[in-house]
């Protein structure tokens, strides 16, 4: 069992959300304050994307991103910023011609998905490690755009998560580690429960750990009503935990949460558990972390 246990906080993602709960953040100030109530619950880090603030929609702007960040580091609350790297990957095929991308398909390279994580420098970033049916669209990462995306973020000295979606990702994880292109004690976060990725439950969970490196660092969490018995489990299997509303609404059956309630809970999960909550500090030395927490200035 995990003694000590990274909490991290998913405050907000760019599913089709914010229209179901009104603890979904969708401006910058709202997301920074989410995500602030998380830390000051037990979160150690905070993974972070940005919505368009009319909309409520996907957004990949810097000028968001930089937003939120900076109001988390001017808050002064000690926290461990995780950007999202994962974004502009979704193709949805046209109806009239399946070769082309529908009205909904978004798209960036390599470079375009880094271009806030190189910007503003967070201690880490995510790194969606391989192309999946996602529901009903398909999102992309292609192998050959995962080393050019790697790479960057190797320059950078952010960390990456390795986000696993299916088995697969796992395997090609560890093939950029073969590569020399993550550097340290590789990170991992298994994402369990996302059609039609890999299964929520506890054989899926452990096949998918039983491949890692030995000195790999993982956590995982559920989606939907799985994220709270997720908890549980990749604590007793000796794993860090993820919870937070871009995964899961509900903080018990029909109670919709916040960031900080679903924070909460994980905290006394893994209390009764006999274990404790780590600090973001106690998260950097443990994961090895480069960059130091810092204002970055505008440029």
């Amino acid at each position: 069992m995990q003694q000590n246990v990274i909490i991290t906080c998913a405050v907000t993602g760019d599913g089709d959300t914010a229209k179901k709960s009104r603890y979904v953040p969708i401006t910058p100030k709202d997301i920074a304050e989410s995500a602030i109530e998380a830390a000051k619950a037990g979160a150690a880090i905070v993974h972070l994307h940005v919505r368009d603030p009319k909309t409520g929609g996907i957004s990949h702007d810097p000028a968001l991103f930089r937003e939120v960040v900076e109001r988390i580091r001017e808050s002064e609350t000690d926290v461990v910023l995780n950007i999202t790297a994962g974004g502009g990957g979704i193709w949805i095929p046209s109806e009239y011609d399946p070769t082309i991308g529908g009205a909904q398909t978004d798209i960036q390279t390599p470079e375009e998905r880094h271009l806030p994580v190189g910007e503003l420098l967070p201690e880490i970033c995510s790194l969606d490690c391989g192309s999946l049916n996602f529901g009903d669209i398909i999102y992309i990462s292609p192998t050959d755009w995962l080393r050019r995306h790697a790479q960057l973020i190797q320059q950078s000295g952010v960390k990456p998560e390795l986000e696993c979606f299916d088995t697969g990702h796992v395997r090609f994880s560890k093939q950029l580690i073969n590569e020399g292109l993550v550097d340290g004690e590789p990170l991992f976060q298994f994402c369990l429960g996302i059609p039609w990725g890999a299964g929520v439950d506890i054989e899926t969970l452990v096949a998918m750990r039983n491949q890692l490196p030995a000195n790999a660092h993982w956590s995982a969490f559920g989606i939907g009503r799985w994220q709270i018995p997720m908890v549980a489990q990749s604590v007793l299997l000796g794993g860090h935990v993820r919870v937070g509303v871009e995964d899961n609404l509900y903080v018990e059956k029909g109670v919709l949460g916040s960031n900080a309630q679903l924070v909460d809970k994980a905290v006394t999960i893994i209390e009764n558990l006999g274990a404790k909550p780590m600090t973001p500090q106690q998260a950097r030395e443990l994961l090895g972390l480069k960059t130091p927490y810092r204002k970055v200035e505008q440029q």
